[in-house]
């Protein structure tokens, strides 16, 4: 290391390290930061204050993209601090944790919104062995003034019951900007999102894990006097844009949730009918199914079943823990598809073929469409799609799991 207390690890990222280092930390605290030389150095206070609670040893490390001197401050109170380009809160994360010398992490914001004199609550928990500890505003304090109506009463309650709803989750406050995570737990997430919406992702990719989870009760205080939060520095349109970043990533980390269970309706109804139909039309009381109807329960059957495979490869994509692979192994052995994918393929040109004969036999004129072959021959027709779907998602599914391996 450079006399001057610097080190340069990479041509955009720079390490400043304290005067008096830490050796060997159980913890680290972990905290993005970005113009806060009015919040700094109580920040830094309120941290030490936590550590000598908790009576552990802990280094904090700053991720800072500063133009004012919040990194001067934040080494001369003892803090290790890594300069980053400005590119994200995200990305700010992900930087950071080639840096994370600590077992355990408790991150969060400098503004002293966040109330880090509590940090031993979360470590507590940690060592008592929850990989991933959400703090929670909702079932501690929120200073009044502290949060927006707009985000106490409407966003955060909406996201939170969405994720909730879409996971079978149980968190109260998935913005909670203050969380626990193991070192182990935050690397085999390999976070991608690089904005807001990287809050979203970790409780996410939790659950994909089943990473094992609490919270705990935090107070949550409104900004110190003369300091403008970073999301009010955007305008008015920033929360909005926050709310659908995180949306985004609940969507496409949820994708499965779209479309498993929707496909699985959808290819039921629209294989009841090509079954019922495919014996001919029939009358239920005034209403006449006929080949229309049994068109519409190809499509229907044919998009549920893309909808259940895409699902099901999804789940894969998401899959730590080889649970979804070992799922579709057991539903989807290869030999045993293979073979009823060919016995697809066969039933379908059986029911297929007598059209073909009648069509040559009538000099290459279709019948009547209330033929029974034309029903028979549309069934066929959907055997031979669905035949093609299941053969295609078998090699998706043994393959993907070649290239994603699981983290836990």
């Amino acid at each position: 290391m450079p006399s001057n207390g610097q080190l340069t690890v990479a041509p955009e990222l720079k390490l400043l390290l304290p005067a008096q280092d830490v050796e060997n930390p159980e913890l680290t605290i972990l905290v993005p930061a970005m113009n806060e030389q009015l919040t700094i150095g109580l920040f830094l206070e309120w941290c030490q204050e936590g550590i000598r609670q908790a009576g552990c040893q802990a280094e904090i490390l700053i991720v800072d993209s500063s133009t004012d001197q919040t990194a001067e401050i934040a080494v001369a109170a003892g803090a290790r601090v890594l300069c980053t380009p400005k590119r994200g809160l995200g990305r700010a994360y992900i930087d950071a944790i080639p840096f994370v010398r600590g077992k355990y992490i408790v991150m969060g914001d400098a503004d002293c919104t966040y109330d880090f004199r509590q940090i031993g609550l979360f470590l507590k928990q940690m060592r008592d062995g929850f990989e991933f500890v959400m703090g929670s505003r909702f079932k501690g304090s929120i200073e009044d003034g502290a949060m927006p109506k707009l985000h106490r009463y409407f966003g955060t309650p909406a996201t939170t019951g969405i994720l909730n709803f879409m996971f079978g989750s149980n968190f109260s406050d998935i913005h909670c900007g203050m969380r626990g995570i193991s070192k182990d737990a935050l690397e085999n997430m390999q976070l991608q999102s690089q904005s807001w919406e990287y809050a979203s992702e970790m409780v996410l990719k939790s659950v994909h894990m089943g990473l094992n989870t609490t919270e705990v009760p935090i107070n949550f205080y409104k900004d110190q006097e003369g300091r403008l939060s970073h999301m009010k520095r955007g305008g008015w349109l920033e929360p909005w844009r926050a709310g659908w970043q995180n949306l985004r990533a609940m969507f496409i980390y949820g994708a499965d949730f779209f479309l498993v269970k929707p496909g699985l309706l959808l290819f039921a109804l629209g294989a009841l009918l090509v079954v019922l139909l495919s014996f001919g039309p029939f009358r239920v009381g005034r209403i006449e199914l006929s080949l229309t109807w049994m068109l519409l329960g190809t499509t229907l059957a044919t998009m549920g079943l893309s909808c259940c495979f895409t699902g099901a490869i999804v789940r894969l994509l998401f899959d730590y823990t080889s649970r979804q692979r070992q799922k579709l192994e057991y539903w989807f052995p290869y030999d045993r598809t293979m073979l009823i994918i060919g016995l697809m393929f066969f039933a379908a040109v059986a029911l297929a073929l007598p059209l073909v004969f009648v069509y040559v036999r009538h000099d290459y004129t279709l019948p009547t469409l209330a033929d029974i072959a034309v029903y028979r021959a549309v069934a066929g027709l959907w055997l031979a799609l669905a035949a093609a779907q299941t053969f295609t998602f078998l090699l998706l599914s043994k393959a993907v799991p070649l290239k994603i391996r699981p983290t836990r």
